[in-house]
């Protein structure tokens, strides 16, 4: 049963890596952070089975019955004044062996100045996309292994353009108890746009997405590593930006060795008090820190910190991003026990 979910995984892995390859996609606001503690522990997170009830949205095979009746509500003031959020709600049903969960993820770009061709001004518009989730995950028979899917449905409306589309995520998780060891792999996106802007289909962010984690035995720390963007590589391009001209104006590219593109996968993070009411989180973005990085110059791109705060049956988290010496980003985040 295992190796005929895994191979169904990498069937969905190079059938949408390959419609994407050498192209761009839409609906690029579906991997954005999606809670305080993801952004805190370096934007990624697949492996936290507990409370967290944003967790699910990025990877479904976390749903538990520890999320049961869990609401939680998030909000970004992100880059450039364009504003984001999520939401997410876990039920259990059936004795507390079924556990159901629905998200909504929602940005908004804010308002522009429109001109035609000619510079005439037509007034100004909008630009917003949302997704709303269902999902659901199960045990692998009495294995160590979970699976779980999402299922997505996603509006846009770009000024007078106007997008529908459907999206799915699978997740297969894994947990050793006797090590407190968790590790998954997530396939997310897999899907097509209904209607399109302008007749024209364009593919879905599809990532490929493998996490591991650990709480140490002796330390209340518990670690993080995830690799992104598996299904693509490489990651790097050269930053014209970056060109060397020498005293005869020959210019030289910059080179993204095979080290360099193999680092821009990684995430690490680390998460002190997990268990506690109190939380200390930190984590790196390696692919950001490099492409946002100013030459000789530290302005500490890709960092990332966050602190969590449980008081009676509410959890306040707020997380503070580093992307350039220009432009950071805060996250804060609520959630609320309703039993």
């Amino acid at each position: 049963m295992i190796k005929k979910i895994i191979t169904l995984l990498v069937f969905f892995a190079v059938s949408s890596a390959y419609a994407q390859l050498g192209g761009e996609s839409t609906y690029q606001f579906l991997n954005l952070m999606s809670s305080p503690r993801q952004a805190a522990l370096g934007g990624k997170v697949l492996t936290n089975v507990d409370y967290d009830v944003t967790q699910a949205l990025y990877n479904p095979a976390t749903i538990n019955v520890e999320m049961d009746n869990q609401l939680a509500l998030n909000f970004s003031s992100y880059l450039g004044g364009i504003n984001y959020g999520t939401a997410a709600y876990a039920y259990t049903y059936d004795r507390r062996t079924q556990t159901f969960h629905i998200g909504v993820t929602y940005i908004n770009y804010g308002k522009f100045d429109g001109y035609d061709e000619n510079g005439v001004s037509t007034g100004t518009f909008t630009g917003n996309e949302a997704a709303l989730s269902l999902g659901y995950a199960r045990q692998i028979g009495y294995s160590d292994f979970y699976m779980g899917g999402n299922l997505k449905v996603i509006t846009s409306q770009l000024e007078q353009y106007n997008s529908l589309g459907v999206a799915l995520d699978a997740g297969l998780l894994y947990i050793d108890d006797y090590l407190d060891f968790n590790a998954a792999i997530v396939v997310r996106n897999v899907g097509s746009q209904i209607t399109t802007y302008a007749g024209i289909h364009e593919p879905l962010p599809f990532e490929v997405d493998f996490g591991m984690s650990q709480t140490l035995e002796h330390v209340p720390i518990r670690w993080h590593v995830t690799l992104e963007n598996l299904q693509k590589w490489p990651l790097g391009r050269p930053n014209p930006a970056r060109d060397e001209i020498d005293l005869e104006g020959n210019s030289t590219s910059e080179k993204v060795g095979f080290f360099n593109n193999l680092i821009r996968h990684a995430i690490i993070g680390a998460e002190l008090f997990p268990e506690k009411g109190f939380n200390i989180r930190v984590g790196y973005n390696f692919r950001r820190a490099e492409e946002l990085r100013i030459l000789e110059q530290r302005n500490f791109s890709g960092l990332s910190f966050g602190i969590g705060l449980k008081l009676n049956k509410m959890r306040f988290s707020y997380t503070h991003a580093r992307y350039s010496s220009a432009a950071n980003t805060s996250f804060f985040g609520l959630q609320i026990d309703l039993q």
